[in-house]
């Protein structure tokens, strides 16, 4: 008996290796490989990120989790989100201030694995020199308000 329940474990596991899927959910557990998010242009940031949401949707009062991608050169003007937003920097270095407008030289360079806390409301500008990914999380609903309108890309 103990040699057919080995033998049909081994064959299911073999199985399952075989033809891994995109998203392996079970029980409400979700896995997945860098190269199997799907990302797409981010209308609330400037032209150029990419966003994938892995956990969401960030319009609602649920905890969220999404990856941005930035090119090379980037920066994001003064904003503020309307709840607490949690950064992690994935790969490269991406640079982070506090303050009403985006000043170069008063932010912090935080690169792969750097984190940074910002509490709602609170006024804060991006820039990176070279690609950068970040991860961001917290609990919904997300939303960016820029500090100078005119910055909006949803307004242009």
């Amino acid at each position: 008996m103990r040699s057919t329940l080995a033998a049909l474990y081994a064959t299911l596991v073999l199985a399952g290796l075989g033809a891994p899927p995109v998203w392996a959910q079970s029980g409400g557990h979700m896995m997945m490989m860098p190269d199997e998010m799907k990302w797409m242009d981010v209308p609330s940031l400037p032209p150029g990120a990419k966003i994938s949401i892995l956990e969401g949707p960030i319009s609602e009062a649920v905890p969220f989790t999404f990856r941005l991608k930035f090119p090379a050169n980037y920066q994001i003007a003064a904003h503020w989100h309307p709840a607490i937003e949690h950064v992690t920097v994935i790969s490269g270095t991406f640079n982070l201030g506090t303050g009403d407008k985006l000043d170069n030289s008063k932010t912090v360079a935080l690169s792969a694995g750097g984190v940074a806390i910002m509490q709602p409301k609170t006024p804060h500008f991006g820039w990176n020199k070279d690609e950068a990914i970040v991860q961001v999380h917290g609990m919904g609903p997300w939303g960016i308000s820029y500090i100078n309108p005119a910055d909006d890309p949803r307004k242009k």
